[in-house]
């Protein structure tokens, strides 16, 4: 007889590291557009935060997106916690002795939060195949790289403090999704909804989504 071939299933037994990036991503987000809004200067608690919460807090968010199999979280992750570790190069290297002469200027700063819009709009078509949070995560995201871009270019501090309103709303959304995704995990059903797609598998009842950043 031939001998019957054995088949090793492994199971993921790892947490779902989207909670901490988006907590990550949404603090910070809250914190520099009350700056934005007016409320207070950027200060060393913003530099702080976004070193340590919305940079280093995501890119490892982002290591084990990608352990995960999840590309569209690793580079979500991994791309703005850079966003947040660049923001505060942009804001500390001409305080410097040797990056003075490097200061950005509005110009340079509005074509670099123009860039950072671009790339999120087309992360946004990627959310239309997710979950309702996500899109409202990174519409919201979108709409706030063009209007800081916007107000640097024009130098327009009212546009600013508007943006810094719309940016908090974006924070915010991030955060509620990250204690959705905990929240739910922990209680094993719906405490906070996420507007997760639903879909139809063939020939079995309609199903949600897995509650992760894929979802």
């Amino acid at each position: 007889m031939m001998p019957t071939p054995s088949v090793t299933v492994l199971k993921d037994t790892t947490a779902n590291p989207a909670p901490l990036g988006l907590l990550g991503f949404g603090m910070t987000t809250v914190l520099l557009n009350l700056a934005n809004a007016g409320y207070f200067g950027v200060n060393a608690m913003i530099l702080a935060m976004g070193i340590f919460v919305g940079g280093l807090a995501q890119v490892l968010a982002g290591v084990q997106e990608w352990k995960k199999g999840n590309s569209f979280g690793a580079t979500a992750f991994t791309a703005y916690g850079m966003f947040w570790l660049s923001l505060v190069c942009i804001f500390t290297l001409p305080a410097t002795s040797w990056g003075g002469a490097f200061k950005a200027d509005a110009a340079s700063l509005g074509w670099y939060l123009l860039l950072w819009g671009v790339f999120t709009l087309f992360m946004f078509f990627g959310t239309l195949k997710l979950n309702r949070m996500l899109q409202v995560v990174f519409f919201t995201l979108t709409i706030l790289f063009f209007l800081l871009a916007g107000s640097e270019f024009t130098e327009n501090a009212s546009l600013k403090a508007f943006a810094g309103y719309e940016g908090i709303v974006c924070g915010l959304s991030a955060c509620y999704g990250s204690m959705a995704l905990i929240l739910n995990e922990t209680y094993g059903r719906t405490v906070l909804p996420l507007g997760d797609k639903k879909v139809l598998p063939a020939s079995q009842p309609e199903a949600e989504a897995l509650p992760s950043l894929s979802a």
